[in-house]
């Protein structure tokens, strides 16, 4: 069995084919170690590319990719590993490689630059520019040769080079209207978005809902699961039932399909069809992390066992791959293996039948759906012994009360036989050649996952969880701040690096509030509060409300974007927001409210025409000021005392996204919280009794002792989450 953990099967070629090094061998990426022994003699991003740049006269090719991207690795074989076009790159422009995942920044601003000139995006990026970095070329994948009507690059890179000895001033001219053109615009700031800010968001999606299948518009479709998260809340405060609905089926639909990997767990990266049947089958660590997110809400609002299940086996994926001996996670595992991509995780119906026998076998065709892989266009080269034809991926044969009652077994018989065949299954599919894995470990996904683990452990009422995620934010406190204690990027091959983003800042702060809500130790509050400073005084635009990507301490860009828009993962400027309500209610520092609000503003200015598009924010804005609905809970008393935890219990059992609970203990602990958090100043304990104190937005209702009084209170109005 292979260990996948290479960042390429064979990166060097051996024998008299073996090829030098380029300077990308000294990198740490795993992305820019494959592209390490290509003929191209790329440079990684930063001065003495451009400066060479400069010095002879050349334009610089900028390709931006990333590890687990399979039209990445298709480009690399077809142009990057050839001689014939090496030579034209290396003649006649200076060579830069980015992974996207340690410079999202840089991918960003370019990736803009694409989408605005040819109006798509995708990765791999090309970019051709100026040495002063003003682009003048822009496109994805391009194939060697001329094919199907795309032009390619060995073509277009000839073309640029006539042009850059014959007619420069063009090309600079060009460039200038590029890059004049492509500077970020964000809108006008809009008022405080309020609650038909998050009507209309809802009316959008809506509009796309695909009523069939599930999930959003048609293929491919993406998962987004922090627009189930909207959903679930807007439904909770509206009372839309379809917002539920919607989120259920979405859910649904892809723990059945072939999206979801039904052997061992773990979501693919999206589906090539509306159907959720036929994943592009890269594995990225944020998707299981907002997954699981989704699944513990979904579960907190319906308490549905299924969805607490769909986590549980989602984070078990994690844990059982991608996690480093270290600590920390690693980033994604790859689409493509040694057999081709998606030949990992595909099936021939022979192959079912010997590792499992034929009354299992037939079993296994009831339980699944088997999708020909010839059908839908992606066609790995096969594994030993069966043809490339009739390879199949795995999908739910139906819901379990249909499958149990067309086998006239219970259903708690069908789970015990499906998980014997997923075991057998899953044994003999470690045998395979396995995925690489991209083994950086990136300081916002990271902090991501911990989210992910610590809501899940408070919520399934699981400490491993919480202690997974307590040792995380530990690995990344460690490993991922410099000598001065600036917070870094990237951790990889024992060596940290990149001075952090926006998204490492929201994230490492969001999960800190998270462990804090998970334990009630207050040294996490205290590092939330901590890391916030430090973001607002490097990232604040001051002038104009939001946040940049990049720090004002970096200097390598032509321009420093604001991102608002929430695309894979919620941007910054959404987290940020979310943390500085939180931050504020429960500090009571108004300035960080006004400071919340001008980002909001910000937000909804830039969305104004499409709110669906920041559905993250959405989500943070139905549980906080002015939109949504908060309560905030001091608890005084002992948590290691049985009337504390009932108090505790009672108001963690509820579907309450917009609760934020203080916990005050008695003596010294409770002056330090005091410190930390004036709300709970003069809070205390009524007739020697654990005592919460609940505020629903501006009012404060009576001190209650008793568990079933402090529901009522939080009930309050809204009955919608009791299912």
């Amino acid at each position: 069995m292979l260990s996948g953990d290479k960042p390429d099967p064979d990166p060097q070629p051996s024998g008299p084919q073996k090829r030098s090094p380029n300077r990308l061998v000294h990198e740490k990426s795993p992305y820019l170690l494959q592209h390490a022994y290509n003929p191209v003699d790329w440079y990684p991003w930063g001065n003495e590319a451009f400066s060479r740049a400069i010095q002879e006269n050349k334009p610089v090719f900028l390709s931006i990719g990333y590890s687990t991207c399979h039209w990445c690795h298709v480009m690399a074989r077809e142009s990057f590993e050839d001689g014939d076009v090496a030579a034209v790159l290396n003649r006649g422009f200076i060579s830069i490689k980015v992974d996207r995942e340690e410079r999202p920044d840089i991918d960003s601003v370019y990736m803009g630059v694409c989408q605005q000139m040819t109006g798509r995006g995708g990765w791999p990026l090309t970019i051709v520019m100026t040495p002063e970095k003003k682009p003048f070329f822009a496109g994805t994948y391009l194939p060697k040769k001329n094919v199907a009507g795309i032009t390619g690059l060995s073509d277009i890179l000839f073309r640029i080079i006539d042009l850059w000895q014959k007619n420069r001033e063009e090309l600079y001219r060009a460039a200038d209207e590029i890059f004049r053109t492509s500077r970020p615009e964000y809108g006008t700031p809009a008022g405080n978005p309020d609650r038909r800010f998050l009507n209309e968001g809802f009316r959008e999606l809506s509009g796309h809902f695909d009523e069939k299948n599930g999930g959003f518009g048609g293929a491919p479709k993406f998962p987004a699961p922090h627009t189930l998260i909207f959903l679930l809340r807007y439904w909770h405060l509206i009372g839309e039932s379809r917002a539920l609905a919607m989120a259920e089926q979405t859910i649904d639909a892809i723990r059945s399909g072939g999206i979801w990997d039904h052997v061992g767990a773990g979501m693919h990266r999206y589906s090539t069809d509306a159907q959720w049947l036929v994943p592009h089958f890269e594995k990225m660590l944020y998707d299981q992390a907002l997954l699981v997110l989704a699944c513990v809400e979904a579960y907190e609002a319906t308490r549905t066992a299924r969805y607490r299940t769909i986590a549980e086996e989602c984070i078990a994926y994690v844990l059982n791959n991608l996690i480093d001996p270290g600590g920390g996670f690693y980033s994604a595992e790859d689409a493509d293996s040694p057999g081709g991509e998606g030949a990992y995780y595909t099936w021939a119906k022979e192959e079912i039948a010997r590792v499992l026998g034929p009354e299992d076998a037939a079993l296994t065709f009831t339980l699944f759906t088997l999708t020909p892989l010839h059908e839908t266009g992606v066609v790995p080269k096969g594994m030993p012994g069966d043809s490339i034809s009739q390879r199949f991926i795995l999908s739910a044969g139906g819901p379990d009360p249909v499958l149990a009652n067309t086998l006239k077994i219970t259903e708690r018989e069908l789970a015990v036989r499906r998980d014997s065949i997923r075991i057998r299954l899953r044994q003999a599919r470690d045998e395979r050649p396995r995925p690489a894995r991209d083994t950086k470990i990136l300081t916002d996904i990271n902090a991501l996952f911990c989210t992910a683990l610590a809501r899940a452990g408070r919520v399934f009422e699981n400490p491993g969880h919480i202690d997974v995620a307590s040792r995380t934010l530990q690995f990344i406190c460690l490993h991922l701040r410099d000598a001065d204690g600036h917070l870094l990027h990237r951790y990889s091959d024992g060596e940290s690096g990149i001075m952090a983003f926006a998204d490492d800042y929201v994230y490492l702060v969001s999960a800190c509030l998270e462990l804090y809500r998970a334990t009630f130790k207050l040294t996490y509050l205290r590092d939330a509060i901590s890391l916030n400073a430090v973001f607002l005084a490097h990232l604040l635009d001051a002038e104009n409300g939001g946040f940049f990507t990049i720090s004002d301490t970096v200097v390598d860009l032509p321009v420093r974007k604001k991102e608002w828009y929430d695309g894979a993962v919620p941007s910054a400027n959404t987290i940020a927001f979310e943390n500085l309500m939180q931050i504020s209610r429960f500090t009571g520092d108004d300035a960080l409210e006004k400071v919340a609000l001008e980002s909001a503003r910000f937000i909804a200015g830039a969305a104004a025409h499409a709110p669906s598009s920041v559905a993250g924010f959405l989500a943070a804005l139905t549980c906080s000021y002015p939109a949504g609905e908060i309560q905030d809970l001091v608890i005084v008393g002992n948590p290691a005392e049985t009337d504390t935890r009932n108090l505790l219990d009672a108001a963690q059992s509820r579907y309450l996204p917009g609760l934020l609970i203080l916990l005050r203990p008695p003596g010294r602990a409770g002056d330090e919280v005091d410190a930390v958090a004036p709300a709970a100043r003069g809070r205390v304990r009524r007739d020697r009794r654990a005592t919460a104190y609940l505020c629903s937005g501006s009012t404060c209702l009576p001190p209650v002792c008793d568990p079933q009084e402090l529901i009522a209170q939080l009930n309050g109005r809204n009955e919608t989450s009791a299912r």
